[in-house]
């Protein structure tokens, strides 16, 4: 099975996707019947980034040595973060996992990179974190996603080592940003 063709369905959660345009983007929680498809997004993710900012080792180690999907990861850390998705039309495109006031991971599938399904991940989390009294957000970017980051207001704070599997040490940005003004 090949992530193109792993469709989900929507939960009720007050939204009918059949009343929205194939184009249009929704957010919904996470179930652990999306894991899968949540480790295939990462991997290819990962993948499609050139070895520019990290080494191939690093970025193959960023991926959990993995080149084809296994959810037990994503399964274990469902359990102690939020996982929300992006859905376009009835595809998975994206998602986001944090934890009160910490945007822990951010992935969207390259296929669909570029079509503000990040910033709308970005900016729930940032909504959730306001709806909880949180007046600051932190999250751990990568060198490539640090730009991305600063455009939706997040300031960096310090450059930082961050360890991936096998004891493998890889430059990241510590960043954040104040919620006075809560859009992304």
């Amino acid at each position: 099975m090949n992530y193109q063709d792993t469709k989900v369905k929507s939960p009720n959660l007050n939204i009918n996707p059949k009343n929205m345009s194939a184009n249009e983007i929704y957010l919904r929680p996470a179930q652990e019947t999306d894991a899968w498809v949540l480790s295939a997004i990462h991997i290819a993710a990962i993948k499609a980034l050139p070895a520019t900012f990290y080494t191939k080792k690093e970025l193959l180690a960023w991926r959990n040595y993995r080149d084809k999907p296994d959810d037990s990861n994503i399964l274990k850390s469902m359990k102690k973060e939020n996982f929300w998705v992006a859905v376009k039309g009835d595809i998975i495109t994206g998602f986001a996992s944090f934890i009160i006031d910490e945007l822990i991971g951010l992935y969207v599938h390259p296929h669909y990179q570029g079509q503000g399904i990040g910033r709308t991940l970005v900016q729930h989390f940032c909504n959730e974190a306001a709806a909880q009294g949180i007046d600051k957000v932190i999250t751990t970017a990568s060198l490539y996603a640090e730009g991305f980051y600063l455009r939706l207001g997040f300031i960096a704070i310090k450059k930082a080592p961050h360890q991936l599997r096998n004891q493998i040490i890889v430059p990241v940005t510590k960043m954040s940003k104040l919620l006075t003004n809560t859009t992304a």
